[in-house]
Order: structure tokens, then C-alpha cells, then sequence
């Protein structure tokens, strides 16, 4: 993979610090090289400290350096992790997790109570904290006994042990939190692997952590996870065996299935939308935002862009999903016709009304299926392709909410309140109209975080809370896709969850 010519001020601050850190760890050279060594070209995360990592995508990256407080099985359900049970008080504003004994991070200092609470007040207080949105019901943290912690809460809140599933509950070491720009590039967990080399923008190696709690589960010994090259060559790299394991796009799957590599197909809980922001004219017309439900073909998206593998979804869940309301899939069906007549009577005849589609670079081919189908009402469209890095995307679409339309789309968070909270609520990071969020919405969320998750009335209610939320936002999601992973087929048993990529159980043969 070539190298930028150029790099900022910031990424060369940046190499230095990792540089003296890896010379200090003893890194700067990977992993002895074996049979139960893999090679992963995926992506590197927005930072290694829980707290500040911006993205829901890092918690695939995240948990190779981390675990978390619960984690989540195949099912979506919660399981023990770090914590080995939990237990609300009686009117759910208080959950006591009991920690495994004998728990340590990776520069040999215990994973106690005081350790746990030491990192959910540093995500409610640190300046850059990320957390502090997600953990907005969290009051404060007691410590119990040396394996007991308890999360005081604002308000009934069941959700609590979906949300410590993820990056919320990955906790790092407070005594590497004391320098938290070294942390962001040099992460100190208790997850399955311990890193020894990291390069920004280009790589991180990893060798297995004999002290994680489900270590006997791990059967890799090195781990070298790389920057994903240009996808056009990543069947290629798995075939001269520098890449074991890498996403592949749908359109792929046959050329490294003809090339006798595995491709693995496994629902995620990925799902795509034209998002549309209600501060931008002329989407500050009803009837303009009224004609966009209808202007977008779902299955022509599932066709082109996942070859067939994903499927339609007016919601940001995929059917089959927990979170998923069958009862408004056909709330806004496409017909083309109905989009003409309501931008007629908006004002805006064909060819009269001209917007920007932002697109990332990687995914100009979705910008340009609605660039055709938008024309097919009568908009005309441009595509503003935002340069490669996500912290581009970040500051442009989702902190800055410059774009009038995007194609944009959401990765699933362990808790559907949370993935409804970002893609729906008022601060939410993927709501490109925030601060817009209707009362409606806010209080159907609430009830769901009220209810215990085996309360008869949880489903209902949460099937109530997606509907608001897709009532009162004008973004139109469109299509949910799976994982696709090529991989070599020396990897066997593959751990692919529909939140996310997981190591237990892979065998190297």
C-alpha cells in the first residue's frame, strides 16, 4: 500500500509519540511469524483509548486491545465478559456488575472495581471524551468491594449492559490513562491480544495476551492488522497470502470464490440511508422531504450495491434484527410518480430543483445509483466526494452538518436505544438534521430504556420508538448489507457476530 507524500503536522506529532513508545515496549518489529499468526486488512480505529474513539466501526478493532464489561452472542444477547453477572436495584437506577477475580491489563496492574469506575468518570469528564453522550444516565460509580461495582443512574435505565458491550465498556487501564495521547496510540486493556508495534495510517501488531480472561478460547499467537489496500486488489493479497482476512465488497464474491479462496457471508447489523438535513434548503420544505420518501428504489440498491446479499430496510435495523418493526416497511414505498407531484407541489417542476450529494470516496457507486434515481423525479444532482479518512467525514458530515443530502449509514451499536440515540436523537453523531428530534421520539425512547429487557412489553415498545424515529426524520434508509469476509482458508471457524468481527474460537490450521 503506498504511503501519503504528505501528512500533517498533527500525524507527524503522532509518529514520533509511537515511535518512542514502541522503543520503549520493546516493538518495532511484528510478531513472530507461524502457523497461528493472521494478517487482517481492515482498518485502523479513530484512536486506541476507548474514550476518544469516534466511530461505532472501532469496536472491532478496539476489542483486539480491550475487553469489554458484557459482550454479545450470535443472537445479540448479552453475555458475561469482564463481568461475570449483574444485577439492577428494584426500580432499575442502580446495576451492580461483579467482576472476575484476579483480572489484570497488560502492564500488569488489576482490572478491580476501582478500575472500572476509574474509567466511567473519566468518559463523563475528559474534555474529549466520546462517551459522554452514551453515558448521559450514569450518575456515578461506587465501588462495592474489590469485584464489585455499582452504576448509580439518573433513571430507570435496563440498556446499561448492552451499552458496556462495546467501546462504553472497554476499559483501560487507569494507569496508562494518565497520559491519554499516549494512550489514544498505544492501548492498554485486558482484551485477547497485547499490541507490541504501531504505525498511524498503516499498522498495529499484536501478540496473544495469556492473561485474558477467555485466553483459552484465543488460539493465534500473533496478530498483524493492517490498513486495507485499494479493493480492487484485496482478492489478490489473500491469494499471495499477505492478507488472511479482509471485508470484501459484494461485487468480489464470486472472483475470490473462483479463486477457491472462502468467502463467508454473515448478517451485520450495517445499514445504509440518504441522509437529509432539515437545516439545509430546500429540505426545510415539508413537501421537498415529503417527495425524497418516495424518489428511492430499495431493491435497486440491494442489487447493485450488495450484488444481491443485503436487503431492503426503511429503518436503520436489518430485518431479522431484535430492533426491527416489519409494520413500516411499506410506510413510503417507491413510485416515482408520487415524488413528481409532491415537488410539484413544492413549487419546483423537472429539472428545477439542483442539490449536492456528499459521498465518500470508497462509496461514490451509492451516490451515484441515487444521483439516477433522484433524476428520475426530476432532481438534478452533483456528487461532492469527501477525501479518503474518516476523520474528514467526521468533521464535514457528522460534526460540522454541512451536507444538504449524503449517503451515509450506520454499523449498529450493541444497544438499539444507543443506535437510535445516534442516528435519530438531537446530539445524535449520524442525524445530519441534529438538533431536530421530536418530542414523540424522545419519549418513546425513554419508555423503552424504563422497561427490562424481559418485560413482555420491551419488543412493543421498542418497535414503537423505531416508528417515531422514522416518522420524524427526513433521512430514508435504504438497504442493510452482510459481512462479506475473504478470508485464507487456513482460518477455520470463523467468529463473525452481527455487531462485530471476534477472535474466540478461529483455529489456524
Amino acid at each position: 500500500m503506498s504511503k501519503k507524500s504528505r501528512r500533517s503536522a498533527g500525524i507527524v506529532v503522532l509518529g514520533l509519540i509511537v515511535a518512542l513508545i514502541a522503543t520503549a515496549c520493546g516493538g518495532g518489529t511484528s510478531s513472530s511469524s507461524g502457523a497461528s499468526e493472521v494478517k487482517w486488512a481492515f482498518s485502523l480505529p479513530t484512536s486506541w483509548d476507548p474514550v476518544t474513539s469516534r466511530t461505532g466501526n472501532d469496536i472491532n478493532t478496539i476489542s483486539l486491545a480491550y475487553a469489554s464489561l458484557t459482550r454479545l452472542d450470535e443472537n445479540g444477547n448479552v453475555e458475561p465478559s469482564l463481568a461475570e453477572s449483574w444485577e439492577y436495584n428494584a426500580d432499575g437506577t442502580a446495576v451492580t456488575f461483579t467482576l472476575r477475580e484476579g483480572l489484570t491489563f497488560t502492564d500488569g496492574t488489576p482490572l478491580d472495581a476501582e478500575a472500572v469506575k476509574a474509567f466511567f468518570e473519566r468518559g463523563k469528564t475528559q474534555e474529549d471524551s466520546f462517551l459522554k453522550d452514551q453515558l448521559d444516565d450514569v450518575v456515578g460509580a461506587t465501588v462495592v468491594s474489590p469485584t464489585e461495582v455499582t452504576l448509580n443512574l439518573s433513571r430507570p435505565d435496563y440498556q446499561i449492559p448492552y451499552l458496556v458491550a462495546g467501546r462504553t465498556g472497554a476499559i483501560s487501564s487507569p494507569a496508562a490513562a494518565a497520559d491519554t495521547q499516549k494512550l489514544s496510540v498505544w492501548p492498554v486493556g485486558a482484551g485477547p491480544f497485547k499490541i507490541t508495534d504501531f504505525v498511524a495510517e498503516d499498522h498495529a501488531y499484536f501478540v496473544k495476551n495469556p492473561d485474558y480472561w477467555d485466553a483459552e478460547n484465543i488460539n493465534i499467537e500473533s496478530f498483524q492488522l493492517s490498513v486495507a489496500p485499494d479493493p480492487a486488489t484485496l482478492v489478490a493479497g489473500v491469494q499471495s497470502g499477505s492478507i488472511d482476512f479482509a471485508t470484501l465488497p459484494a461485487l468480489q464474491a464470486k472472483e475470490a470464490e473462483a479463486a477457491g479462496l472462502n468467502v463467508t457471508v454473515e448478517p451485520s447489523l450495517a445499514a445504509n440511508n440518504v441522509s437529509i438535513n432539515l437545516n439545509k434548503a430546500p429540505f426545510d420544505n415539508p413537501k421537498v422531504v415529503e417527495a425524497f420518501r418516495y424518489a428511492f428504489d430499495r431493491q435497486a440498491f440491494v442489487d447493485v450495491i450488495t450484488g444481491g446479499l443485503g436487503s431492503k430496510t426503511s429503518q436503520p435495523f436489518p430485518e431479522g434484527y431484535l430492533a426491527f418493526n416489519p409494520e413500516i416497511e411499506n410506510q413510503w414505498s417507491y413510485d416515482p410518480e408520487k415524488a413528481k407531484s409532491l415537488l410539484q407541489e413544492a413549487g419546483y417542476g423537472p429539472g428545477e430543483l439542483t442539490i449536492a450529494i456528499t459521498a465518500q470516496s470508497v462509496a461514490t457507486n451509492r451516490a451515484e445509483l441515487a444521483q439516477a434515481q433522484l433524476k428520475k423525479i426530476g432532481v438534478e444532482s452533483t456528487i461532492d466526494v469527501v477525501p479518503p479518512g474518516s476523520s474528514t467525514w467526521q468533521s464535514e458530515v457528522y460534526i460540522a452538518k454541512n451536507p444538504q443530502l449524503a449517503t451515509d449509514g450506520t454499523i449498529g451499536r450493541e444497544s438499539p436505544v444507543q443506535n437510535l440515540l445516534a442516528t435519530y436523537g438531537a446530539e445524535g453523531i449520524m442525524n445530519l438534521s441534529g438538533p431536530h428530534a421530536s418530542p414523540e421520539f424522545v419519549a418513546a425512547l425513554d419508555l423503552v430504556r424504563a422497561t427490562p429487557l424481559e418485560d413482555p412489553q420491551y419488543k412493543p415498545r421498542l418497535w414503537a420508538a423505531v416508528k417515531a424515529g422514522v416518522d420524524q426524520s427526513p433521512s430514508n434508509y435504504l438497504f442493510s448489507n452482510p459481512w462479506i469476509i475473504v478470508s485464507n482458508p487456513k482460518l477455520k471457524d470463523l467468529n463473525i457476530l452481527p455487531s462485530q468481527v471476534r477472535w474466540e474460537g478461529v483455529t489456524v490450521s
